[in-house]
Order: structure tokens, then C-alpha cells, then sequence
């Protein structure tokens, strides 16, 4: 039921530590005539000139099973976390609580703080038979000041207890003190808040680091760590709880990342709430981060922009640390810093890498700080498991596809003119769907995606063959490609009516499209015995009804005649035939 210290919180930077609080026990629960307890107490915060408090937590604990709206400073306080345990040998239950009170303990400042409305006077008629009645607060409090030294603060926090099993016993809690980067163990200290120890229980009672029995005099002998003391402010009265520190210098090694804490007692019972460690720790921290790629069309070169960052570091991470960059977790490429990067400073680079064919178009993208491409630095870091970059997935650049479009053919409208309508084709040439078609009369347009054709189901040409270029736009590239306007000569249409009456209206043989086109043309017209009657061309105009004799002409009789129109033309070799009908 209990819940095993561990790590809560880490600071890195000019920071300290202490604890303020009190007790609501009026005197040592071993020594008292009547089963009281107060419901509220005060405690002084005198934080000196220059620190600046960085957070504030706020402990409480006591018998019982809990009371979790209690106030600070006549504000409400309800907790973030809860601790329960229960003692062995009387199989009574106890309770914590813990609140981020940072912002309230900032905008008071110094002064008098007072935790109310904390009562378990309902309860403890069962805990002071066997002087187990305890009520307490603590306030942890973490400051920075540009002055102190570079340290580590690691906030360890949970609710274990120490307790025997029988009369005659010795009880030992161990705690392993995880994720310590000692770098220098100058100054180093660690502080502890406890609850319900006694100052007249002192049988085996001692508190070791590494094997180190902890001593700090007069306050904590080293056969009675648990005795009611407060050794930040010097106060001896705060029965029933601890509130203490002291010095672990010379007691850890550097280059540790771990302590052991070992507690003993052969009478008390002890709860411990919170430890807290502090070491010199000027240390760098080397982070990686992509912030984009540079792609080119149809490329496999990229240029990688990227950042070397220090954050919430200690120390100022020198040049040349090694970077490394790799493709789909295979090493690629290798660089280095090329100045120092200050605390929370950022330095910014970048590479180009040509990406291998065997790595596709698609792949993963990382860069690794303190890397020589095998996992191994040259810079002992704070934190060495923040090297590595966002896993950044780049798809290269590629010119879209297309098909290839057969020329557009219409017929000759004069003059190698034509009308076109070539709007189907942005649909045929496309491989993806999603792809963009444009047209446009030239390539440097196409090119400068400017000027596109506007209408594409009656574009006339004056002339052809004309090129027409295609722009294909995926979003991030494009391709061009092209296709011909031509125009074939058509045959001529022909009206086979004519009424030469001069009224306006069919006076002659009409064949359109021939004068325009088939410039070379001969026109026969032969009567209906097969007599040649008439022969004409570009010069002569067309038949208006009249047969030549002699001395001019007179007018052909009405009725029915035959037509040879001779096209001269290489693709229309045959010459046109048929019947006309002649009325005056």
C-alpha cells in the first residue's frame, strides 16, 4: 500500500533548497497526558535578499486515513497527489499530501504562513495508545540565485515507513537514489522530511548514505536521526516530524548516478515523505533538432537545416562536437560544432547529403549530437538520452509523369489556319489524377507558368503546325512536354444547284473551300451527252450557266449536267465527280 520514494522533479541550474513548516502535535505524542492535537500551525519564511523562489510544494501528513481540504494561508487547499500507508504492528493506517503551491507562496513572499482547518481529532483516540497521533506540513521550497554555484536539485518523494515487526526487532529501509549526474561532490548536501519520529526513541536509530552514518550536531546525533527537528532554522520542537539536512561531501563519488539511502530503528516508526539532493553539476547538454529540408526536382541531393541546442544546461558545450547524420538508422554523413554554444544557447547549421538510390524516395532523416556515428561522444552531458533529433520523414522532389499526346489534326480553314479543341487532353495527358495541366503558346511560359491558353475547345490557329507545351504540376515540381496543331486539306463541299437568273441566290456553280485551299484546282463540266462545255480554275471564277461558242457565250439550256473538279492536291489524287442541275 505504501508508495516507494522516487524521482519527482530535477532542477539543473543555480539553484538551493529548503524546507519550512510545523507541527500541530502540542507536545512529543511518547510524552503526552491527554490525546490532543491542534488543527492548525504557523511557520516563518525568511527566503534572504537575491534568492528567487523557482517552486513550492506543500506536504502534509498525519493519522489516519486522511483529511485532503485543509488551508494555507485561509486558502482552500485540496491535493494534487495523495500517500497512504499502513503500520505493521498496530495495522493503523496513515496518510500525505502534496500540492504545487507555487504560484500562492511567490505572491506572498516572506512572512508567516499558517496551515488551518487540518483536524484529526476524530481519529487519533485510536493512534494515542500506542503514541502514534502526528500532524504536520512542510513546504519545500527550490530557489535560484545567479550566485550560487551550478547544481543538480533531484526531488525524490513517495511514502515508506520504517517500522518493526516485534518488539525486540530491528526494521531497515533501503532507497536507491536514481538519476544523479554527480560531476563534483563540493557542497554537495541532501534534506529529508519525515513524519512521527520521536526524540525519545533512539534505539538503533540511524540514517547512512552509501554506508556514511549521517550526523549533523547537535540537532541529529548519529543514534537518533528522527527526533523532531527542523535543522534549516535550528528548531528542536517540531515533535513528531523532521525537517532536516545535512552534508554528503566526500560520502558519494564523482561520476555516481545512484545513492543509497539505508535507515534503521529497533523502536520508532518513521514515515519518509520527500528526499532531496543537491550536487555541483556544470554540465553541457547537446540536443539535436531538424528544422527542415531542402529538396530539389528530380534530385537526390538535399541540403538538411538544422540546430545544436544547450538547453537548461550547466556549463557552455564547447566546439567541435561531433554530429552525426543518419538515413533510415544508417550512419551517412559527419560533421562537428564549429563554436561554443552558451547555456540555452542554440547554434544553427546545415548539411547536404546525396542520398544513396538504394534508400528509395521515401525514408527517415535524424541527426545525433556527441556522435561519432557509432553511439559514442566526447562530451559528458547532463542528460545523455536527449541527443538525438526528431525522426524527420522526407519523400524527394519528382517531376510528375505523363503520357505522350499524338498531334491534333482539323481541317485546313485557309491558308493552313485552324480551329482546335484539345480541352480533353489535359485528362489524357496526366498519370496522376491530382496532377495540375496548363497550356501555353510558348515554353519559356510554360516555363514561367505564365500566360496559359485560356480557351481550349475553339482555339484557332493562323498557322500550322503549331506547338503547343503542356505544364504538369505536382505542388512541388513539374515536367513539360508538347504537341502538334496541324490541319489537312479537307475536300471541298459542293452545292450541285445552280440557278443563274442573277437574283442573288445560287448563280453559280459553288464549291466551298476551293478557293482558299486547293488554289491549283480545274473545274469540267460536261452536258449530258458527254460534251465538254466548260472548263475553269482559280482565275476564271466558277460556272455561271452559259456555254462558250465563237463570238461569247449564250446560256445553257436547263437540265441536268456532270461536274470533273480536278483538286491537284498530293493527299486528294482523284478528281471529284457528279451531277449538277442547272434552272434559269
Amino acid at each position: 500500500m505504501a508508495q516507494d520514494i522516487s524521482l519527482y522533479q530535477q532542477f539543473n541550474g543555480r539553484y538551493d533548497f529548503l524546507f519550512f513548516g510545523n507541527t500541530l502535535n502540542p507536545v512529543e505524542n511518547n510524552i503526552q497526558t491527554t490525546c490532543e492535537i491542534n488543527t492548525s500551525s504557523s511557520a516563518t519564511l525568511n527566503l534572504a535578499s537575491g534568492n528567487i523562489i523557482e517552486k513550492a510544494y506543500l506536504y502534509w501528513a498525519g493519522s489516519g486515513t486522511g483529511d485532503f481540504d485543509i488551508k494555507l494561508n485561509d486558502v482552500t487547499i485540496t491535493p494534487d497527489r495523495t500517500f497512504s500507508t499502513i503500520q505493521s504492528l498496530s495495522g493503523l493506517p496513515f496518510f500525505g499530501g502534496f500540492k504545487d503551491v507555487t504560484e500562492q507562496v511567490i505572491a506572498t513572499g516572506n512572512g508567516i504562513y499558517t496551515v488551518s482547518d487540518f483536524d484529526l481529532n476524530d481519529v487519533i483516540a485510536d493512534y494515542c495508545p500506542n503514541a502514534t497521533n502526528f500532524a504536520g506540513w512542510g513546504i519545500l521550497l527550490v530557489y535560484r540565485n545567479d550566485t550560487l554555484p551550478l547544481n543538480q536539485i533531484n526531488i525524490y518523494d513517495g511514502f515508506e515507513s520504517l517500522s518493526i515487526a516485534f518488539f525486540g526487532d530491528i526494521a531497515e529501509l533501503n532507497i536507491i537514489l536514481e538519476n544523479l549526474n554527480v560531476i563534483d561532490n563540493v557542497g554537495s548536501k541532501i534534506g529529508f522530511l519525515a513524519w512521527e519520529g520521536d526524540k525519545n526513541l533512539q534505539v538503533e536509530e540511524r540514517l547512512r548514505l552509501n554506508g556514511n552514518i549521517l550526523v549533523n550536531l547537535p540537532l541529529n546525533p548519529a543514534n537518533n536521526a528522527f527526533n523532531g527537528t527542523n535543522s534549516f532554522n535550528g528548531q528542536s520542537n517540531v515533535y513528531n516530524m523532521d525537517m532536516d539536512v545535512y552534508s554528503t561531501q566526500n560520502m558519494i563519488n564523482i561520476g555516481d548516478t545512484t545513492a543509497e539511502i539505508k535507515m534503521t530503528t529497533g523502536q520508532d516508526y518513521v514515515i519518509i515523505n520527500t528526499f532531496v539532493t543537491k550536487f555541483n553539476n556544470q554540465l553541457p547538454d547537446a540536443t539535436a533538432q531538424i528544422v527542415d529540408v531542402l529538396k530539389e526536382c528530380d534530385s537526390r541531393t538535399i541540403t538538411v537545416n538544422f540546430e545544436i541546442s544547450n538547453p537548461n544546461s550547466t556549463e557552455i558545450l564547447p566546439s567541435g562536437v561531433p554530429i552525426s547524420v543518419y538515413i533510415n538508422n544508417d550512419f551517412i554523413e559527419y560533421t562537428e560544432t564549429t563554436l561554443p554554444i552558451a547555456i540555452n544557447g542554440v547554434w544553427q547549421s546545415q548539411i547536404t547529403l546525396t542520398v544513396p538510390e538504394s534508400y528509395g524516395d521515401t525514408f527517415t532523416l535524424k541527426i545525433v549530437a556527441d556522435d561519432h556515428g557509432d553511439g559514442t561522444g566526447i562530451v559528458t552531458e547532463l542528460n545523455e538520452n536527449n541527443n538525438q533529433s526528431n525522426v524527420f520523414e522526407v519523400t524527394l522532389y519528382k517531376s510528375p509523369l505523363f503520357n505522350s499526346l499524338e498531334p491534333l489534326e482539323v481541317c485546313n480553314e485557309g491558308y493552313t489556319a485552324g480551329t482546335f479543341n484539345f480541352s480533353n487532353y489535359s485528362e489524357m495527358v496526366k498519370v496522376e489524377e491530382t496532377d495540375v495541366v496548363h497550356f501555353f503558346e510558348t515554353q519559356t511560359d510554360a516555363e514561367n507558368n505564365s500566360n496559359p491558353i485560356l480557351n481550349t475547345t475553339n482555339y484557332f490557329a493562323t498557322t500550322t503546325p503549331k506547338e503547343i507545351f503542356i505544364r504538369i504540376d505536382n505542388q512541388n515540381c513539374y515536367s513539360i512536354t508538347s504537341f502538334l496543331l496541324t490541319t489537312r486539306n479537307c475536300l471541298p463541299t459542293v452545292y450541285n444547284y445552280v440557278s443563274a437568273n442573277n437574283d442573288g441566290y445560287n448563280d453559280e456553280f459553288f464549291i466551298d473551300g476551293l478557293l482558299t485551299i486547293f488554289l491549283n484546282f480545274k473545274i469540267e463540266i460536261y452536258n449530258r451527252w458527254g460534251r465538254l462545255i466548260w472548263t475553269g480554275n482559280a482565275d476564271s471564277g466558277f460556272w455561271k450557266g452559259q456555254v462558250p461558242n465563237g463570238i461569247g457565250t449564250e446560256k445553257a439550256p436547263d437540265g441536268t449536267y456532270y461536274y470533273l473538279i480536278f483538286l491537284n492536291d498530293k493527299d486528294h489524287p482523284e478528281p471529284l465527280k457528279g451531277y449538277l442541275y442547272l434552272n434559269h
